[in-house]
């Protein structure tokens, strides 16, 4: 059966997930979520996700939402991009890291910066958020310093959950050529064979709204 992946490829929580099913080479198809049409707020919708988030994951009866879960139940079918058993709470250390310090803060800055309208954007508060990416952003430059993935010798779900907003055109303080190490990991990750950009992997642009 194929899974079904509720997402828009604006979203870079959406991304990771499906980056993950993408690379674990599950068979699913993307699902478009009209989120800027306000479709994730709909009741058909919230019934399907209380949460009223994107992505969701639907197989057969099962269903299941937030980005960091739906990764690792892949991991949990397939036997993939877990890493190895000794480096399970590591990888989940690293993806908790992720949630919480890397794309909670990209996310939402890159949402201020780009998708509001120009006179709605708050700068003192963007501000703010740009510090906090900055500070995750060291964090990952200077975990890099001699090593080739997150945790291990393989790609893991924590890289491709702190990879998430970093391959995103739109600005919002992310310079790629400024962190050297996470450049090179990008790299590597953009060389595994099956990796996509997210707009080449999920529907939904900036594009189609312009």
């Amino acid at each position: 059966m194929t899974v079904k992946l509720h997402c828009f490829g604006e979203s870079g929580n959406a991304y990771k997930a499906a980056l993950t099913l993408e690379l674990a080479g599950m068979d699913w198809e993307p699902v478009y979520v009209d989120f800027f049409g306000g479709a994730s707020r709909s009741d058909e919708y919230r019934d399907l996700n209380v949460m009223a988030e994107a992505p969701v994951l639907v197989d057969g009866d099962f269903t299941l939402s937030q980005s960091g879960a739906i990764q690792q139940w892949v991991v949990d079918q397939t036997g993939q991009l877990g890493g190895a058993a000794e480096d399970k709470y590591e990888v989940l250390r690293w993806l908790l890291f992720d949630n919480h310090k890397m794309s909670s803060q990209a996310g939402v800055t890159r949402f201020l910066m780009n998708f509001l309208p120009v006179n709605k954007r708050p700068q003192e508060a963007i501000k703010f958020m740009q510090g906090r990416v900055m500070g995750a952003l060291k964090t990952l430059e200077t975990h890099f310093a001699g090593r080739t993935w997150i945790v291990g010798d393989t790609m893991t779900i924590a890289d491709i959950a702190n990879c998430g907003y970093l391959f995103y055109p739109e600005p919002y303080g992310f310079v790629r050529a400024d962190w050297p190490n996470i450049d090179a990991w990008l790299g590597r990750i953009e060389a595994t064979p099956g990796w996509k950009h997210p707009y080449d992997l999920m529907p939904g642009n900036p594009s189609d709204r312009a």
